[in-house]
């Protein structure tokens, strides 16, 4: 098992990467002054696939588990999904030291970590990441929240977990839809910070898709070292951690734009990574050969088809963005394959002929 650690001062947390790990977890949380009273939150589609195992799982360690089941789903991150799991806690009388458990992908982690962060003023949560997006981006830095409908992630709060716990196992699950949101993420990190990063997947994305589990190890525990130092020196995205939005600037006004279907979040950043290092490329902050390189990987998922978008609604969701500040929006843009830099100059004629690239490309 690897074991990993964000380093926040009091706020530290590690991180387990592993296969077959999960019979373990419970062992663990023995070693933690949490009550006895665990409130498990995930989504009906892994419900279906994993209720008997995360039943299993806590057997004999806890006096009572409580599971809350949540509609699979962007959806599911709103006000209504809040309170769902927050009134069963009033109900289960949960004190402070209750342990919440977020079993599931990204929606399940942000929607049961922020009923976390505000229920009595914060109690503990613990990130069990179901999915490949989750593993490597979304269960470690501490952001949660809900969507708005002007917005994704409006409403949140920054509340970091106890611990995460990545068991592989739970990737053989998934469609290959899942597998590729991850690997947006992962791409994603190989251009703001680790050129070895990227070139492994120009090496190995054939033997990702397969699931290969060493490359996979390999990705998964990267991707988490890379984001946790990011975070240890930026928790809250005052500076460096804006680097982290490389692709989500664009995306997220893609995802709103399409009413979050058709495309993944992870397909999303994909798209907006490549328009947002076209941007880069006119700006002359990025060579041709770099941005041919971040194209060609990104053409291997084949996302063109998909775009049925309008480059002047996906804008107007972009201005609502958290990101934006006092009406400008902020880019970060790859200078190279390893490094991004955060600008807040570009134009929205700019934003629209990327956009336009990216739909005939």
């Amino acid at each position: 098992m690897i074991n990993l650690k964000v380093e926040l001062g009091d706020n530290s947390y590690p991180i387990f990467i592993g296969e077959k790990i999960f019979d373990k977890l419970s062992e663990t949380l023995s070693l933690y002054d949490f009550s006895k009273k665990i409130v498990l939150v995930t989504d009906s589609d892994i419900y279906k696939i994993y209720g008997d195992l995360i039943e299993r799982g806590f057997a004999g360690f806890v006096e009572l588990l409580d599971i809350i089941v949540v509609p699979s789903g962007e959806k599911s991150k709103s006000f209504a999904g809040v309170d769902q799991i927050i009134s069963r806690m009033l109900e289960l009388q949960c004190d402070r030291n209750v342990a919440v458990i977020a079993f599931g992908g990204g929606v399940v982690g942000d929607l049961a970590g922020f009923a976390a962060a505000i229920y009595k003023r914060g109690v503990n949560y613990i990130q069990v990441p179901t999915t490949l997006l989750a593993q490597v981006d979304s269960s470690v830095g501490g952001k949660t929240g809900i969507n708005h409908a002007l917005g994704k992630n409006l409403i949140g709060s920054f509340h970091q977990p106890k611990l995460v716990w990545s068991d592989l196992d739970f990737l053989n699950s998934l469609p290959e839809k899942e597998i590729r949101s991850g690997l947006g993420e992962i791409i994603k990190y190989g251009v703001i910070w680790d050129e070895k990063l990227f070139s492994f997947l120009e090496e190995n994305i054939n033997s990702v898709f397969e699931l290969d589990m060493d490359s996979i190890a390999y990705l998964v525990k990267r991707s988490c070292e890379i984001k946790a130092e990011v975070v240890a020196q930026d928790e809250r995205e005052f500076g460096l951690r804006m680097i982290l939005n490389f692709g989500h600037t664009i995306g997220h006004g893609i995802e709103a734009e399409m009413g979050y279907k058709i495309l993944s979040h992870g397909e999303a950043v994909l798209v907006g990574m490549l328009a947002e290092s076209k941007i880069a490329l006119e700006m002359e902050l990025l060579s041709q050969i770099e941005f041919e390189r971040i194209a060609n990987l990104i053409s291997i998922f084949n996302l063109k088809k998909k775009l049925k978008i309008n480059p002047d609604s996906v804008l107007e969701f972009m201005q609502s963005d958290k990101k934006a500040l006092e009406g400008k929006l902020r880019f970060a843009l790859p200078t190279q394959i390893g490094k991004v830099e955060v600008f807040d100059n570009v134009s929205n004629d700019q934003v629209r002929r990327s956009i336009n690239y990216v739909i005939k490309h």
